[in-house]
């Protein structure tokens, strides 16, 4: 059987040795390469094929968030696993929106990580407990909402605008939209600005927090 290829992606080099020397020792791992942010995770991807990417979310250059959503567009196969300090709201929901598989505390014991990591390579969903009460939770909240239909608004969201909508509440920034998109940054500009309008707010946080809010993504 093939072992189980995995980048660590960490700015902290010591967290990054301790968890190549933890994790070497099992026989179906195989640490293929090492990250210190974003950047260089994706370009370490891309070369590497790496089946699991253990992910921090808060580094330099380029977080943890926007690498695993670039990771999970581009390389689909490559299954992420946020392994963070954080669990607040905010951080475990963005982590998730990217496209990560799994979710774990830096606190997590070296099983629940061998298994997390073993879970990901197999396409399998891994959240640590506290993180699983938070998304069931947030499933809960949403779904007792109304779905707000896009043609309730005085003005309806085209197709288009739905699609920057939901990545505008995933935290993208234009530029990441237009490489996503396939469009001219202007152009997404302009977009972002109508769907302002439409909605009825000031900013793309508040867009976000209304898309979200009332069921339209």
């Amino acid at each position: 059987m093939k072992p189980i290829k995995i980048l660590l992606v960490d700015d902290q080099p010591l967290f990054r040795e301790g968890l190549r020397t933890l994790l070497s020792v099992q026989s179906d791992f195989e640490i293929v390469g090492e990250a210190g942010n974003g950047e260089e995770a994706l370009s370490l991807a891309r070369k590497l094929l790496p089946s699991v990417v253990l992910m921090d979310l808060q580094m330099p250059v380029l977080d943890g968030v926007a690498a695993t959503r670039r990771l999970h567009q581009g390389l689909p196969d490559c299954h992420v696993i946020v392994l963070t300090t954080f669990d607040d709201d905010e951080m475990v929901f963005d982590g998730l929106r990217a496209g990560a598989i799994g979710y774990l505390l830096k606190d997590a014991s070296s099983e629940k990580l061998a298994e997390a990591i073993r879970a990901a390579a197999r396409g399998e969903s891994f959240l640590q407990p506290s993180v699983a009460a938070k998304v069931v939770a947030e499933f809960a909240r949403l779904t007792s909402k109304p779905a707000m239909n896009s043609r309730a608004l005085v003005e309806p969201l085209s197709d288009r605008e739905l699609e920057i909508l939901s990545l505008i509440a995933d935290g993208a920034s234009n530029r990441e939209i237009a490489g996503t998109l396939f469009l001219a940054e202007g152009t997404v500009k302009n977009h972002v600005t109508n769907i302002l309008g439409k909605l009825g707010v000031r900013d793309r946080t508040q867009a976000a927090l209304k898309a979200r809010d009332t069921g339209l993504i």
